[in-house]
């Protein structure tokens, strides 16, 4: 009898969506024996396991010495290792597109997707974003058409829906399990770069990364990314990407980018303090403030100024600058949105255009040369980059966009987002000039970095 209760209350609040779902508490105790079957059975094909596996090369650091190689031989050759890692994902295109975390197959070498009735398929990388920790894979060559979830509207959410989860957790095959929306737009996570997360307490474990959250019209709510716990195992707080912010990224896919187009603003918020608040008289520490405007930009276009202050964009409040980021990240490109700033205590309403950002002369290159610099990717700054890497959209010259695991420039210390601005009291202002520096062979090498908006000198030796 539960599975056709459960039935009647599927087909009775699936047409309206979740904003127009009866929210009530049981009325009896036949209610408590509803079943969330139905559900579960329409939603489980199109969640899937994902397998990623690397070669990497053991090191053992004794090799390093050249009289340790003489005398026990062996040439510096170290044997390879298969590195596994384990994840879930959901099928958003029935023609074999998969949505999972990027951590689940970050580095990888070989994905695989294995769907809910066993069967294994090798998979691509279509695309990779770790702003907000998102792929998207392509299962190859199939014909078939495969099952899929439709995304929910994650706007309508509110704290208490109850919600299911579905991934893999550590590896003991498909698992389902529920709770409620704990909370919403939670942007003190330090996940990723666009922090606005759902927080659930249904039960979320490792292996459940990149696996489906969905309400109760069995539409994907959200990616279950991470949890918060103290011992490696769920206790009730899990963090979910908004169906809202994925689905920005499968249509990047979809469209045939190797990189997710968003909006660019061209200003740099900050948090609004106690502090702030009480000088600039608000009775709340909210919203995003402005330090800093880039010239020609959509934001400087609109009349955006230094000072304002945004409290909402198309009409939706924003608490933070985190807050802002999800909700102008998400907005389609193309169009306009509407922002509202308080001025010097006023009320102003900004229209600002939904473009990205120019990505001229990006000149990117991977330095080869025996230096500091090995293996390190750096290009041109460009409004693009700087957007991407989180910069200063005033600074000038070469930033560090990628870094081989075993390079030496990562062994040396060197992060993404590095802008190199000297090398040996020479001026690096594009990426010739570094490939032109290190070229040169030094006995010391003193370079002059940002990071994290702070200036560092550095000296190694040659």
């Amino acid at each position: 009898m539960a599975f056709a209760l459960g039935a009647v209350l599927l087909s009775a609040i699936a047409p309206g969506g979740a904003s127009a779902q009866e929210r009530r508490v049981p009325a009896s105790p036949n209610e408590l024996r509803l079943s969330y079957a139905p559900i579960v059975q329409r939603v489980q094909p199109a969640v899937v396991n994902v397998y990623a596996a690397k070669l990497v090369q053991n090191r053992n650091p004794l090799m390093e010495d050249p009289l340790f190689r003489r005398f026990f031989g062996g040439g510096g050759v170290q044997p390879e290792q298969m590195q596994r890692s384990l994840g879930s994902g959901v099928m958003v295109d029935s023609s074999g597109l998969v949505v999972t975390n990027n951590h689940v197959i970050e580095g990888a070498d070989q994905v695989k997707i294995s769907l809910s009735d066993k069967r294994e398929f090798e998979a691509e990388i279509v695309l990779k974003d770790s702003r907000t920790d998102l792929a998207v894979l392509r299962i190859k060559d199939s014909k078939e058409k495969f099952p899929t979830l439709d995304f929910a509207n994650s706007d309508d959410l509110l704290v208490g829906d109850v919600v299911l989860a579905i991934g893999n957790p550590f590896g003991v095959g498909q698992t389902v399990t529920h709770g409620i929306i704990s909370a919403l737009a939670r942007t003190q996570v330090g996940i990723t770069d666009y922090q606005f997360f759902i927080q659930t307490d249904a039960a979320i474990n490792p292996g459940n990364s990149g696996g489906a959250l969905v309400d109760m019209t069995g539409k994907l709510v959200g990616v279950n990314t991470a949890i918060f716990s103290r011992s490696g195992g769920s206790q009730g707080i899990g963090f979910a990407i908004p169906a809202n912010m994925v689905r920005v990224v499968v249509a990047s896919a979809k469209s045939g980018g190797k990189a997710v187009k968003r909006p660019w603003l061209g200003a740099r918020l900050q948090a609004v303090t106690p502090e702030i608040a009480d000088t600039i008289g608000l009775k709340t520490p909210s919203g995003a403030l402005v330090a800093n405007v880039t010239p020609g930009s959509p934001s400087a276009k609109a009349g955006l100024k230094l000072s304002d202050l945004i409290v909402a964009i198309d009409g939706q409040v924003v608490d933070d600058p985190n807050a802002f980021d999800y909700r102008f990240a998400t907005r389609p490109l193309g169009g306009t949105a509407q922002i509202d700033v308080q001025r010097g205590g006023k009320p102003v309403k900004l229209t600002i255009a939904l473009e990205t950002a120019p990505d001229t002369n990006r000149d990117e290159i991977v330095i080869t040369t025996r230096s500091p610099f090995q293996g390190a990717k750096v290009a041109n700054i460009s409004p693009a980059i700087a957007d991407e890497l989180r910069l200063d959209s005033s600074l000038e010259g070469v930033v560090v966009t990628e870094l081989a695991d075993n390079a030496a420039a990562a062994s040396v210390g060197f992060q993404k987002g590095d802008v190199i601005l000297a090398v040996n009291d020479q001026k690096i202002a594009k990426t010739s000039d570094l490939e032109k520096a290190t070229r040169e062979r030094a006995r010391v090498w003193r370079i002059t970095v940002v990071r994290g908006g702070q200036q560092i000198n550095v000296t190694l030796g040659g």
